[in-house]
């Protein structure tokens, strides 16, 4: 399942802040698409999905909006 996050307007750090809320929100191996405006975000989104071990499927731009797919990993097994 994916989850669509559109933050299109915010500014820094709402994104990110938002971004982390909604992964907290979703079950590991679910999908979040995150919109965002910012030009902050193209350097916020990636740092903040690689710092809470998540991963970053793709990551596009399409004029003024950033487009991110992030799948949340759950835990690494034993």
């Amino acid at each position: 399942m994916t989850t669509i996050l559109d933050l299109s307007g915010l500014k820094c750090p709402l994104p990110a802040l938002k971004t982390r809320k909604a992964l907290g929100a979703i079950a590991p191996g679910e999908r979040l698409e995150v919109r965002c405006t910012d030009p902050l975000a193209v350097i916020d989104i990636p740092h903040l999905v690689d710092e809470m071990g998540h991963r970053l499927e793709t990551s596009e731009r399409d004029g003024d909006r950033s487009v991110f797919l992030i799948e949340k990993l759950g835990p690494a097994s034993a």
